[in-house]
């Protein structure tokens, strides 16, 4: 007997039953499959922290299905300005997240999901459990091409990157991440993860590029509901329980005590930009004024996100010698961060002399700065 496509999918849908977050902590099976309700990236990262600071991961294995509205998500040791378009970020109004997992950079909407397989340190394996993904494709899909490289990227058509890998060890419990490219949108992905900063040299993780795809254009019936349950199905058979999934509210408080400040200490500039390991910006501003352009050379030391050595090589005349060493001084030891350098930029101005030439000039230079952030 053939099913349509159609009556296929509810036959699938059928088989994993969603239930309340009751007994989230307190179920005797030896695994536990739970699916936020939130689509907010901080709130989510930390959900992974509360679960591996807090969760009995001998008793009890956990597998973290999210899924994330537009967010960029950077590795623990990676540089945001390296890795990502923060200008268009901002314009977008699309979040910036640091994990606490290594890796790469990632692009999440919600035509991406995410996969959080938690383990004891002992029992961590990240080749299996992308081999269980790829069983769940080919459970759904069995004319899928995708395979594991040596990365622990899964390619589908033996080029095209579908899901990315990452992972935290700590000192008895760990946890592996993967994405799973849906029905993201592409265009935006390859726009915010191409940087435009110049002159950037840093030790920081960088991210491999990669060509991407996703895996609704190689079969439009495909949904992400499906493809969770199928993975969801594919974890609770190899664990030995039910297909129940467990829906939480990533904000209860009652449920994962703690959680709202994990939630806002992921959101804090300290940890986003301040957490980046130092790196230096060697570059030279093209600055137009008055039908010329104008070369100026800034260099400058960048530490936990703060300017620490600053040097703009400008023409004499320019600037005033008092106001360009306050700048320099203002500058160093304050955030590399448009939103301070335009408040600094702002109170340095009125204490300029009244002269218009003067305060066009400096207006040029501060703009070219903040382009720089």
């Amino acid at each position: 007997m053939v099913l349509q496509p159609s009556l296929k999918n509810c036959l699938w849908l059928s088989c994993v039953l969603r239930t309340p977050k009751a007994g989230f902590r307190s179920t005797a099976s030896g695994a536990l499959i739970i699916q936020s309700v939130s689509n907010d990236v901080y709130q989510n990262l930390a959900v992974e922290d509360w679960i591996h600071d807090h969760m009995d991961l001998e008793k009890q294995q956990v597998l973290f299905l999210w899924r994330n509205s537009p967010a960029v998500v950077i590795g623990r040791h990676q540089n945001p300005w390296q890795e990502c378009n923060l200008r268009l970020l901002r314009q977008k109004n699309i979040k910036l997240a640091r994990r606490r997992s290594g890796g790469g950079t990632v692009y999440h909407d919600l035509g991406n999901i995410n996969l959080t397989f938690f383990t004891t340190r002992k029992k961590y394996e990240r080749m299996e459990n992308l081999k269980l993904v790829l069983k769940a494709l080919k459970a759904l899909r069995p004319q899928l091409d995708v395979h594991v490289t040596d990365r622990y990227d899964i390619l589908l058509d033996r080029h095209y990157k579908i899901s990315g890998t990452a992972a935290k060890l700590g000192r008895t419990s760990a946890y592996h991440h993967c994405t799973l490219l849906c029905n993201a949108d592409k265009f935006v992905l390859s726009s915010v993860l191409k940087s435009p900063y110049k002159g950037l040299k840093s030790n920081a993780t960088p991210s491999v590029p990669a060509s991407v795809k996703n895996l609704f254009e190689e079969d439009p019936s495909l949904t992400s509901e499906m493809l969770l349950d199928a993975i969801a199905k594919e974890y609770a058979m190899q664990h030995h329980t039910d297909h129940h999934i467990t829906l939480i509210n990533p904000a209860d408080e009652t449920l994962l005590p703690g959680i709202n400040n994990k939630t806002k200490e992921l959101q804090t500039w300290e940890w986003v930009y301040g957490k980046t390991p130092k790196f230096s910006i060697s570059t030279c501003l093209n600055i137009v004024y008055k039908d010329s352009i104008l070369d100026v050379k800034v260099n400058m030391d960048v530490k936990h996100g703060r300017i620490e050595v600053c040097n703009i090589d400008l023409p004499e005349q320019w600037l005033p010698p008092a106001l360009y060493n306050k700048l320099l001084k203002s500058l160093t030891g304050s955030k590399f961060c448009p939103n301070e350098t335009t408040t600094l930029a702002a109170t340095l101005l009125r204490v300029c002399p009244q002269d218009d030439e003067l305060h066009s000039r400096w207006n040029l230079l501060c703009e070219n700065m903040i382009m720089l952030m």
